[in-house]
């Protein structure tokens, strides 16, 4: 039976996190050697997108987590307490994570992603208007910029398809202008369609 098998018919076909029934997938709980059917587990992609800091942090969404932080699978409880103490600002997250026990090899790799230090908050590439970009969005340049090291100006208007986000760098996409790929400051730019 292949992982994603087994995931399905240990979760009943729900998210391990929220029990929601759609958009599920295998999510590997780093760090890891070998995915197995104890460091991953079968979440949606809401949750992934949390769980990943790639979307706000919904924290009503959350409140699931005081039934199924009691999984004994341990990728779950590794990834409820990480959020728990994203949320441990919510007297309902505080008093859970008081509750939940992790022995001490699932607690040093709960600690691993540092989450116990984190206030829930999540950076995002957000364009001048505040809007959050994705990777394979379309821009539109709010001003004319001089290209440093060449003797490209790109014109106030410009439009730029197919953005790639900088990683760890939220202030920064790459975008293709005249054939050449550069970066731009996400200040500069204001999402189409948006």
């Amino acid at each position: 039976m292949s992982l994603e098998a087994t995931l399905r018919q240990r979760s009943e076909g729900q998210c391990e996190l929220c029990k929601a029934t759609e958009n599920l997938s295998v999510y590997e709980v780093q760090p890891q050697d070998r995915s197995n059917e104890n460091n991953c587990a079968l979440l949606c992609a809401n949750c992934i997108g949390q769980v990943d800091k790639k979307a706000e942090l919904q924290k009503d969404h959350w409140q699931v987590l005081t039934e199924t932080m009691w999984s004994e699978v341990p990728a779950v409880q590794v990834l409820a307490w990480r959020m728990l103490n994203r949320l441990k600002g919510e007297s309902w997250a505080a008093d859970s994570l008081d509750m939940l026990y992790l022995d001490e090899e699932n607690l040093a790799w709960a600690k691993a992603a540092g989450d116990e230090d984190s206030d829930g908050s999540v950076d995002l590439h957000k364009d001048a208007n505040g809007a959050v970009l994705q990777q394979g969005d379309t821009v539109v340049l709010t001003r004319s910029l001089d290209v440093k090291g060449t003797t490209l100006n790109a014109k106030m208007g410009t439009v730029v398809k197919n953005i790639r986000l900088v990683e760890n760098k939220t202030e920064q996409i790459e975008g293709k202008i005249e054939g050449q790929v550069i970066v731009i400051l996400t200040r500069y730019v204001r999402k189409q369609g948006a």
